[in-house]
């Protein structure tokens, strides 16, 4: 399974439980040590994980961080914890702090099991930095997120490389918040010098203020909107020609006990393939990487639901997407005998909570073959 097919599999289990959670302790059980091994890190191995390492500091006597990193017997990175869903502000990482500061390792990482920050000694040297220069949100995560904390696995952990980016990310957050900042609440100096242009010779007053105030923050609301939508058509628009343009079989062959209609060319114009049907979809292909090539699995959509196809056959359906219903998600498994039981869904990401179940009805339709 890839890095961040075991990530979603984390954070589809983590956001089931995260309520059930109340102790530090089984933060660190359920949510970290997952994470860490995620990583490439044995935690049950001493030499790469050492938990709760003991160091006197000063007239401190047996202070101790939750999780130290090890390689070649010195730590490398440090996790400090608290229960899950705590208050991750710096005032929490006194710990970390203290530990940083006598020990070989150049990054600190504090978490509640849900957020990640990740610190290191940009400001100064030896001293740990106030703010983190990475942030990794296990229940939102975007992918040059699973990117950047790619560089922290065992395979691929190097120093100098993750320093080199560590102060460039360090400031492109600090400018994301800022803008982030100003397109919910556009700051007069902003306004002031977008509505430059557009009122000619007229004084900038307050009238004139108060009218571009909103039109503002609309305008940068709509242009983030449409590369958004840019972006994803971009994305998905070469599988969806080849999804959506798929031809039926020369002489299909229903499944008499429970038949999944063709789409016709009459019926297929009025199909409308949405993004929560293509990323259903992807996760379904994510969840069986480790049964069959996802260039085996296909989706053919029809007027009631998304099907997801082995072999573009539906003699051998996977799935089904049944989004359609007034925004309801609804997802249809199968059994053996190929009987179709329709599940209510939260969100689409809630399809990892059937993994097991999808996998089964894979493996059955291969050993069918």
């Amino acid at each position: 399974m890839d890095f961040i097919d075991q990530l979603r599999v984390l954070a589809s289990r983590i956001s089931v439980t995260k309520d059930m959670i109340q102790t530090e302790e089984a933060t660190k059980n359920s949510m970290v040590m997952p994470f860490i091994q995620i990583l490439g890190y044995n935690p049950f191995d001493p030499l790469e994980v050492t938990p709760e390492l003991i160091a006197d500091i000063g007239t401190k006597k047996g202070e101790k961080v939750d999780y130290a990193i090890l390689r070649d017997g010195k730590p490398i990175m440090l996790f400090e914890c608290k229960k899950a869903g705590g208050d991750l502000s710096i005032n929490h990482a006194g710990q970390l702090f203290r530990y940083f500061h006598v020990t070989a390792a150049r990054f600190g990482v504090l978490t509640n099991g849900l957020v990640y920050k990740f610190f290191t000694d940009l400001e100064h040297p030896n001293k740990m930095d106030e703010k983190p220069f990475f942030e990794f949100n296990i229940l939102d995560f975007r992918d040059r997120d699973v990117e950047e904390l790619k560089k922290f696995a065992k395979a691929a952990f190097d120093l100098d490389t993750i320093l080199t980016t560590a102060n460039e990310l360090k400031y492109t957050r600090a400018i994301q918040n800022k803008l982030s900042a100003w397109i919910e609440n556009p700051p007069e100096e902003v306004v002031r010098l977008l509505a430059t242009d557009l009122i000619g010779n007229k004084k900038f007053t307050v009238a004139i203020r108060e009218q571009f105030t909103p039109i503002a923050r609309r305008a940068f609301e709509q242009l983030i909107g449409e590369r958004i939508n840019a972006r994803l058509k971009g994305a998905m628009s070469p599988e969806a020609v080849s999804v959506i343009n798929l031809q039926p079989p020369a002489t299909p062959m229903q499944n008499t006990a429970n038949p999944i209609p063709l789409a016709t060319s009459a019926t297929q114009a009025q199909v409308d393939t949405s993004m929560e049907e293509f990323e259903a979809f992807h996760l379904v292909k994510a969840i069986l990487r480790d049964v069959v090539s996802p260039k085996r699995i296909f989706i053919r959509d029809a007027q009631s639901y998304c099907a997801v196809l082995l072999d573009d056959n539906n003699r051998k359906p996977i799935c089904r997407l049944r989004f359609n219903n007034n925004q309801k998600l609804r997802l249809g498994l199968f059994s053996t005998s190929k009987e179709e039981e329709v599940m209510n869904i939260e969100a689409v990401d809630d399809v990892f909570l059937y993994a097991d179940q999808l996998r089964a009805t894979a493996t059955f339709h291969l050993s069918q073959t």
